[in-house]
């Protein structure tokens, strides 16, 4: 059951056959996208693959070649203006003024979106709080450091307390320390709101994301889960057991495991939820010695080598 099942509601995003072009080359090419209401989406895919030129197509800050982007229920070309109603953008550039203090910069958000001044007092001290912020707010932000200030970007994309949040590259140039951070701040969304955030990291994508979608060249190449993607790599999902190999060792793996191929050392089973007491459990009554059981881990950067035929580079 999708998440927009269980709450009700049409889907949050609905894109389909999305085309952009410059001239002659073509940016996004024929691109369908459903995001249910709730979900965090990432779109993962490296430098120029058409994620951010499809978000801009979302947010009606880019006018499709063709194709249509319903967001809230409301055609982006058709009726732009119920669509900025519902979504909040966190560009890849850190939308701050840094002259400003945390403060000023969120109240300023806050009242250029209609909320009286107690109402943006009380949103922008509930959102520095969220984001870790309060200790320094009074600081201008030109001091802050580069995971500090997308935090406060993505708060004042926040203050509006949209439905749907689109965050661009969110982590983009920040080091490992401060991305792992960030990411804690964006887990707390989920569920509260319609998220979709692009990335070229594969471990963003696989610890935030509810759904990946995989862009290459301006196409989707792929979609699924993090595991759903996975499996699409051959032999990935496998346990490798290196035993001593006897023909009735490997009938008894088969009869009890399923798929089972002899290898160098040892046998390949098509499951990734096998330890070595369950395997121990079929070879000691043979009397059969195994020396280790292991799994094969696969990575979303395998998968995209399976997919593309390229390595996914920052």
């Amino acid at each position: 059951m999708t998440v927009t099942e269980v709450i009700g509601g049409t889907a949050a995003i609905e894109v389909r056959g999305l085309r952009r072009t410059f001239d002659d080359f073509v940016a996004v090419d024929d691109v369908d996208l459903t995001v249910d209401r709730g979900e965090l989406v990432a779109l993962l895919g490296p430098n120029g693959a058409g994620k951010t030129t499809s978000i801009r197509m979302m947010c009606c800050l880019l006018r499709p070649t063709s194709g249509t982007a319903m967001v809230g229920g409301h055609d982006t070309v058709d009726a732009p203006m119920a669509v900025k109603q519902l979504i909040a953008v966190s560009p890849q550039e850190t939308a701050i003024a840094e002259h400003l203090t945390a403060w000023e910069n969120l109240r300023l958000m806050a009242r250029l979106h209609g909320l009286d001044k107690e109402e943006a007092q009380r949103r922008s001290a509930d959102l520095l709080d969220m984001f870790a912020l309060r200790n320094r707010a009074g600081e201008r932000a030109k001091k802050y450091s580069g995971g500090m200030k997308r935090r406060l970007s993505i708060a004042m994309a926040l203050v509006s307390d949209p439905e749907i949040l689109f965050l661009d590259e969110p982590t983009l140039g920040l080091d490992p320390q401060s991305r792992r951070g960030l990411w804690d701040h964006i887990e707390q969304l989920k569920g509260e709101m319609t998220v979709v955030l692009t990335t070229h990291y594969l471990e963003e994508a696989d610890a935030l994301a509810d759904r990946i979608v995989v862009i290459d060249e301006g196409r989707v190449v792929a979609e699924g889960t993090s595991d759903e993607l996975k499996a699409l790599v051959p032999g990935g999902q496998m346990t490798i057991v290196d035993l001593d190999l006897t023909d009735e060792a490997v009938d008894a793996l088969a009869a009890r495991f399923g798929t089972v191929r002899r290898r160098d050392g040892g046998v390949e089973i098509d499951r990734v939820d096998l330890s070595l007491d369950d395997v121990v459990d079929v070879l000691r009554p043979l009397g059969i010695a195994t020396r280790s059981v292991y799994r094969n881990q696969v990575t979303l950067d395998d998968v995209f080598v399976h997919l593309t035929g390229k390595e996914l580079r920052e």
